[in-house]
């Protein structure tokens, strides 16, 4: 980097810089936009692309440079639109944008496709002024392809790497790309999507803030997907403020996805009002034990409990519960039937130079080139094609009533209403199936590491619309254990 300045400011600012300083530097003429956008682009372009090779980065927005010095002549005529004027933001590679990048959710199949419009997420983003900095890496179809294929990997962009521990640990998935970029410094935040656990999970493997929001508060139009029953999009940040920040451009009611139409109460709020450095004093909480606690190591368990002390000391008042479905194993069955008929409406509206319009074309399409598609197989793909397409079938009505009816009324309704507590604690990520589910909301904060380094998280969980509540105590907990370091990553260069 030949500027002096920026030089300096990518080695002893930028890494874990917050939106808040990045807004504080440009408000004092410090930054600009413009070179924000270009330290970053550095940045990845030497541990990205080189040096310890994440892989979380399938392209940039060629128009990102111009787009941030726009956004800094704006500023100076008429002052920041908000908290994201001028933020460079990472989006997940299943959400649409109607610019020079690519929408493929990974796969070869889609490497060309440019979608028609905005998804309402990037529109939202947009008009809150923030960069749309370029597109993450992901797991194929957000993991719903085939049964053993690993955390991050994609036929377009091969395997992102967890920066805590390059081919160590796992990366999480789906949202792996936007996990891995947001933990390595290379935008400010990111946005993931989640059917079950994939915010959540990259969030705890790399040490971020990761919010799965309500089914319903963030619209899915424009974003590919698995399944409507559970499907959403969310934040993922490095601190609770900043994914705050950003939870609050995306709320707005959508016409043309009806689940927007439930939330009657968090419509365009701010979230950031609800942060409070006590906010767990007094609060009741949850601690699930049973069934969850014994899938975690010694040197995690240890972490887990550290945290819980911590969390009895900001004044909470917390009880162990048992969940009455805590010993099911959740079926797949729903997102199996929804997965055709949901994929099929999205393929039918891509270009029609593109080789794929149905599930049955990419099923021929990756039969057609195994070396580059089938690596993993594709039997999830297959079974999912062998059903209706219609949604009628006794199976996958019972399958949708008895998921509910678990996840709520005998989950995490039952929970809270019989113990009298406002959330529940999870250890890891492990509330993302029966949150799932419910399509409730979670939030994953960093609660420490392991002696390799390996990141150790828990999660809160709520009934529907809880949001404003979870984040409340999220922020108490990070605030009073600040535990979330930078991983360490060195250059090509540092390492000559």
């Amino acid at each position: 980097m030949e500027n002096p300045k920026l030089e300096t400011l990518q080695k002893e600012w930028i890494v874990e810089a917050t939106i808040s300083d990045m807004q504080k530097k440009m408000e004092n003429g410090e930054l600009t936009s413009k070179e924000l956008v270009l330290m970053y682009l550095q940045r990845i372009a030497q541990l990205d692309k080189n040096g310890p090779k994440i892989n979380s980065i399938l392209e940039v927005n060629p128009d990102a440079v111009q787009i941030a010095a726009g956004l800094d002549a704006e500023r100076k005529l008429k002052g920041p639109r908000g908290p994201l004027h001028g933020i460079p933001i990472l989006i997940k590679d299943n959400i649409d944008t109607h610019d020079k990048m690519h929408t493929s959710a990974g796969s070869l199949a889609l490497a060309e496709s440019v979608a028609p419009k905005d998804s309402f997420v990037v529109k939202q983003l947009r008009e809150a002024g923030a960069v749309i900095l370029g597109k993450t890496n992901m797991t194929e179809w957000a993991n719903f392809m085939a049964d053993n294929m690993p955390s991050g990997y994609s036929s377009r962009g091969g395997q992102v790497l967890n920066p805590y521990g390059p081919g160590v640990f796992d990366v999480g998935g789906s949202s792996s790309g936007s996990g891995a970029a947001i933990a390595a410094n290379f935008a400010a935040a990111a946005i993931g999507t989640e059917t079950s656990g994939s915010i959540l999970n990259p969030a705890t493997q790399n040490s971020l803030v990761g919010i799965k929001p309500t089914l319903g508060l963030i619209s899915r139009s424009g974003i590919i997907p698995i399944a409507h029953s559970q499907d959403t999009a969310g934040p993922m940040a490095r601190t609770v403020m900043d994914a705050a920040i950003l939870l609050s451009a995306l709320t707005k009611h959508d016409t043309e996805d009806p689940a927007t139409l439930t939330n009657t109460e968090l419509n365009m709020v701010d979230f950031t009002e609800f942060l409070q450095k006590d906010g767990l004093k007094g609060a009741r909480l949850g601690v699930a034990r049973d069934d969850y606690f014994n899938h975690l190591s010694e040197e995690q368990l240890a972490i887990v409990e550290n945290a819980l002390k911590r969390i009895e000391e900001c004044g909470a008042i917390l009880s162990d519960i048992s969940i009455p479905s805590a010993k099911i194993n959740w079926s797949y069955a729903v997102l199996t039937y929804e997965f055709k008929t949901d994929i099929n409406a999205y393929l039918r509206q891509v270009d029609s130079s593109l080789p794929v319009h149905s599930l049955k074309d990419l099923i021929e399409f990756n039969k057609n080139n195994p070396e580059k598609m089938l690596k993993y197989g594709q039997a999830v793909l297959e079974k999912s094609e062998a059903t209706s397409g219609t949604l009628t079938e006794m199976e996958y009505i019972q399958a949708l009533e008895q998921d509910i009816y678990l996840s709520t009324e005998q989950g995490i309704d039952y929970v809270l209403k019989e113990n009298k507590v406002e959330a529940i604690i999870f250890p890891q990520d492990f509330s993302d199936s029966i949150g799932a589910k419910a399509g409730y909301p979670s939030i994953t904060v960093p609660a420490g590491y392991t002696k390799d380094g390996e990141p150790v998280s828990i999660t809160f969980t709520g009934t529907a619309y809880s949001e404003p509540t979870l984040l409340k105590m999220a922020y108490a907990f990070e605030q009073a254990t600040q535990v979330r370091k930078a991983p360490i990553l060195k250059s090509f260069e540092e390492t000559k």
